[in-house]
């Protein structure tokens, strides 16, 4: 008898590691929460709308695979008091970056590509490459030097190619891919990814290959090789590999005109402090605040989704569960092991550390926050954040939707607020 025992919990182990574990709705106890102190969470959310910090905002919090608190407080629209639903559609901007690079480790798990491959390789104007040495504000002249080495994919991943962000990013990189039509990617017609990425490839890097971070455009190349490197759009790629898979129903490019009701309004905070709704364009682009309901054949992988909270936070069960969910497996979980390592070892990064696609946790910068080590995260332009702890077997997520704010202190005492509520 013992012997049958020890078999179904031993075969018992192997299917959950298999199937890779859901999303249930328990309630707190039963994840491991104090109901009474969650509650606090409640009253710091509806203090920062009363005190105008933010119109609204959604939280999720989700440990060992069952949702702890699932709310939306405040408004969506604070003329006319709606309130902002739990079903919402937020546009989740740099979010995208983890799911086109997921969507890369996939390749990569199939054999299709290297992390040292050069981008040159795919797209040939990456191929002898100039770093920027002097710039003129005054003219956007500069002079370079050639690049000591070629960019590769992993640079992308991390953040170390040299690409600068076009209009949010340096005086440099705004000025010379404002003069050759380059964008951050959002509200982008009339032109392809590819004719965007190859343009990019011609044009200085801000810095040498691997000697530093800079936040870029690099993951919205990363989403052109998936394109070419797969032969379909990143929309057909992430539609069918990655959301159908998981069961991810409410995360577009294009949001449909069926759930066009369900886009929640970005606002913005004025220079006197008042929140008003950011209709007048966004990141310095022409693009307005529907742009994710405009359709656009233009997929930036950097900043181009709009989800629901709830859709995002299967992504990131599946990225907890070593590569895998609902016994669909998008990962190998070595491959997960490497997107949430450290990957830039002797690197400045004012972040901390940084993987494959995310922020992480180390000891070294482990005391800020009480997110145990090894915790992986980012976040999106207009307020959306996310954060994965494996060893609390956590993920917890905070939507807001906000172009510029100044009370971004609600986000860190979101995260107390959820950890103080642990009780187990």
């Amino acid at each position: 008898m013992k012997k049958y025992i020890l078999f179904f919990i031993l075969f018992g182990s192997v299917i959950i590691q298999t199937v890779g574990q859901t999303i249930s709705n328990t309630g707190p106890e039963a994840a491991g929460f104090s109901a009474e102190h969650l509650k606090r969470l409640d009253i710091a959310m509806n203090d920062w709308v009363e005190k105008g910090y933010m119109n609204g905002a959604t939280a999720l919090i989700i440990r060992d695979g069952k949702i702890a608190y699932h709310k939306a407080i405040g408004f969506n629209d604070l003329d006319t008091k709606a309130p902002l639903q739990k079903e919402g559609i937020f546009r989740i901007a740099s979010q995208t970056k983890a799911i086109t690079s997921v969507a890369i480790m996939m390749l990569f798990d199939e054999g299709k590509l290297l992390l040292t491959d050069p981008v040159s390789l795919y797209i040939p104007s990456f191929k002898k490459q100039s770093v920027m040495l002097n710039f003129n504000p005054a003219d956007t002249s500069y002079t370079t030097v050639p690049a000591k080495r070629e960019v590769t994919i992993k640079d992308l991943l991390t953040h170390t190619s040299g690409l600068g962000y076009a209009q949010i990013g340096s005086q440099e990189a705004n000025a010379i891919y404002a003069k050759n039509n380059i964008t951050a990617g959002l509200g982008v017609k009339d032109r392809t990814l590819l004719s965007a990425m190859t343009k990019l490839g011609e044009l200085p890097l801000m810095h040498q290959p691997g000697e530093k971070f800079t936040y870029g455009l690099n993951t919205d190349v990363l989403g052109c090789l998936v394109e070419i490197i797969s032969g379909v759009s990143l929309d057909e790629f992430f539609k069918t590999r990655i959301f159908e898979p998981l069961g991810m129903k409410d995360t577009y490019f294009n949001v449909p005109a069926s759930k066009a009701n369900r886009l929640v309004n970005l606002y913005t905070e004025t220079p006197q402090g008042k929140l008003v709704k950011a209709n007048a364009g966004m990141l310095n682009s022409p693009a307005t605040s529907n742009y994710p309901l405009v359709p656009h054949t233009y997929y930036s992988g950097g900043a181009g989704l709009s989800s629901t909270i709830y859709d995002y936070s299967i992504f990131l069960q599946m990225l907890l569960n070593n590569g895998v969910y609902n016994n669909k497996r998008l990962l190998g979980r070595n491959t997960v092991r490497m997107m949430t390592t450290n990957q830039i070892e002797g690197i400045p990064y004012s972040g901390g550390t940084f993987g494959l696609g995310f922020g992480v946790v180390t000891d070294q910068n482990s005391g800020s926050a009480p997110a145990q080590v090894g915790t992986f995260n980012w976040g999106g332009a207009f307020a959306t954040s996310y954060w994965v702890d494996p060893k609390e077997k956590m993920v917890y997520l905070f939507f807001r939707q906000l172009q510029a704010r100044t009370h971004n202190e609600v986000v860190e005492k979101f995260r107390a607020l959820t950890y103080q509520a642990i009780k187990d």
